[in-house]
């Protein structure tokens, strides 16, 4: 199941896309032979070791407390993951002691190490300190970051510090504002919740259904979208199970304003009838996922109603969702093995009229719009019957009269849609529409 999964995942990633993997001990080996043939072993970017107990278990010699998440990208040429933010500890490391007009500043160390073993030339010399007169060389093992050029222009701005009492050996002022916004990623994750606050999250959003064994928590998957993701990008999860990753994202967009958009693709695996989850009502995993998402938008619903929205972000946010499930064509499939003429005969008149008699109106929406290649997440709008994608497409799929004809020709939409049956044989109507759409240039189609 997972082989094929990764090849699609590899074709609709975008070129600079990363996919992340998580995976314990048992597997790491063989996900990593699978990942180097699906994406190449180069493009193969880190393995994080994600530390997910406080304490070791007591059922092995040696505890195991930590998982994987494996790393891979479509080209790693185009690859660009994000920093870390800094902490306020981190920040709050940054002074000003001396009113330096640049800001806040941290020492830092001049030293750079001996390039193949040898001294370079231009990198040893001696600084001066102009409180003591005193000359400081590079230490044995190693040459000064920068030439004598660009120290005495650090000298000169004051960007070189000799300790609190001005005798010390010489450091580089690292300021605040010259550093980058954030921080690496470690491949060791200790900073993120552990699995028990998974476990908890699913207790405080569904009550205690005890499916799922160690849920990811939260804030694991949100670290991973600030790593991965830009404000606008989409996350595409294959094994969706409770909707963690959907509930990640929501926060996140919540925090900052972002636009990011998840779509998550769960199995509709069954629910043990004995489990506390089934007598809730759930009768699939995909039932608890979908039930998750819902209580996460109503809890942030509820949190802003109590907030103060300064900068407007509740009210960009969109905290809507669509369902979708995988299942046959609402249209009846043409069959190409008749043999008879009875058997053909038979085949033509159920395909007088070729939408299914089970069809839905909503389900024959959506597989037309599909088919004309209309994103799933695309606005609609119904009216008199009528329904209006993006300013751009009708579909008639109710009723149809001259009166609707002419209120949809004067909208100059690009495209309209209907079903030959809403014609009911009337082909004087059906001929009529046709040539007052063609006039007006407008893209016309029977179904």
């Amino acid at each position: 199941m997972m082989y094929p999964r990764l090849f699609l995942a590899r074709n609709l990633l975008k070129e600079d896309g990363v996919i992340f993997v998580s995976i314990d001990d048992n597997e790491v080996h063989n996900l990593r032979l699978m990942m180097n043939e699906v994406f190449g072993e180069e493009n193969f970017i880190e393995q994080i070791i994600w530390k997910k107990r406080s304490t070791p278990p007591n059922d092995k010699v040696i505890g195991a407390s930590h998982e994987y998440i494996v790393i891979y990208c479509k080209n790693l040429e185009l690859v660009s993951l994000n920093l870390r933010p800094r902490t306020e500890e981190q920040v709050a490391r940054y002074k000003n002691p001396d009113n330096h007009p640049k800001g806040p500043w941290t020492s830092g160390d001049l030293m750079a190490n001996i390039k193949g073993g040898r001294y370079v030339k231009s990198l040893y010399f001696p600084i001066i300190n102009p409180n003591t007169g005193e000359e400081h060389y590079p230490s044995s093992n190693g040459n000064w970051r920068f030439n004598k050029e660009k120290i005495e222009e650090l000298m000169k701005n004051n960007e070189i510090y000799f300790g609190e009492d001005g005798l010390s050996r010489p450091k580089l002022k690292r300021f605040l504002c010259d550093v980058k916004e954030g921080i690496t990623y470690t491949t060791l994750w200790d900073f993120v919740p552990f699995n028990t606050q998974g476990s908890n999250e699913m207790t405080e959003l569904l009550g205690n259904l005890a499916i799922f064994d160690n849920p990811k928590p939260a804030g694991l998957l949100r670290e991973l979208c600030n790593l991965g993701m830009n404000s606008n990008d989409i996350v595409f999860d294959f094994f969706s199970g409770s909707g963690t990753i959907a509930h990640a994202v929501l926060e996140l967009n919540t925090e900052d304003g972002g636009n990011r958009k998840f779509i998550m693709v769960q199995l509709p695996e069954k629910c043990d009838e004995k489990s506390e989850a089934f007598k809730a009502g759930y009768k699939t995993i995909s039932d608890i996922g979908k039930e998750r998402i819902r209580r996460v938008i109503k809890n942030i619903k509820a949190d802003k109603q109590n907030k103060l929205d300064v900068d407007d972000i509740a009210g960009k946010q969109d905290l809507g969702f669509k369902v979708f499930k995988l299942q046959e064509s609402n249209f009846k499939i043409w069959r190409s093995d008749v043999k008879t003429e009875e058997e053909l005969f038979t085949q033509l008149t159920l395909h007088t009229d070729p939408v299914d008699e089970n069809a839905k109106i909503e389900n024959i929406l959506y597989e037309l719009l599909l088919k004309s290649g209309v994103p799933l997440t695309a606005r609609i709008e119904e009216k008199d019957g009528c329904y209006r994608v993006n300013n751009e497409i009708i579909l008639i799929l109710k009723r149809i009269d001259e009166g609707i004809i002419k209120a949809v020709i004067s909208e100059m939409p690009k495209k309209v849609i209907t079903l030959d049956r809403l014609f009911k044989n009337n082909d004087q109507l059906k001929t009529n529409t046709a040539l007052q759409m063609k006039d007006s240039e407008i893209d016309f189609r029977v179904v």
